[in-house]
């Protein structure tokens, strides 16, 4: 009876803690930019997944490691001006629709179930807007985060970071 009682409490235990898990909210950040440029333009500066680094002021590099790029399932592997790293896979391509969706597999983002969308859709004859969008969980999906790893801490990261691509990418795409 006392190994049936033990097995029940450890079982039970080990649901709970998948419930925790669980229990972090599915968090969303949408950022959008209009940009005095025609689609063709400003698609061909964002279209490939080894590219961030190219446009991002936070990139110091960004390399394929698996795969082939712009193809599903290629690696990237961006490496952040300061220090660290993101490990990040390619979900979808459509050079047509311009746009890709991609998920990070490891990093230093304090996020975690992380998948992104960049979208470049024509807005008028020489305006495009820009619009990326991701939806992910805290890094720390326990029920107590720390600071540094709570819903507030997840959100304005990756508001900040999606702000200062996006404002970077406009810069660059209207030549200021």
């Amino acid at each position: 009876m006392k190994r049936m009682t033990a097995i029940v409490y450890f079982a039970l235990m080990s649901v709970s803690g998948l419930a925790f898990a669980a229990g972090a909210p599915m968090l969303k950040v949408s950022k959008s930019v209009t940009i005095e440029a025609p689609v063709a333009k400003v698609w061909d500066k964002v279209k490939d997944f080894s590219g961030l680094g190219t446009w991002h002021p936070a990139i110091e590099s960004d390399k394929i490691v698996e795969g082939k790029d712009n193809q599903v399932g290629a690696v990237r592997l961006l490496t952040l001006k300061g220090g660290g790293t993101i490990k990040e896979k390619l979900l979808a391509h459509d050079s047509a629709r311009h746009m890709f969706k991609y998920s990070i597999l490891e990093g230093v983002l304090p996020v975690s179930n992380y998948t992104s969308t960049l979208r470049v859709a024509k807005s008028a004859k020489t305006k495009t807007v820009v619009t990326w969008s991701g939806s992910f969980q805290r890094k720390d999906t326990g029920p107590k985060p720390a600071d540094n790893a709570n819903d507030k801490t997840a959100t304005e990261t990756m508001s900040g970071v999606y702000t200062a691509g996006l404002d970077n990418l406009k810069k660059i795409s209207e030549g200021k």
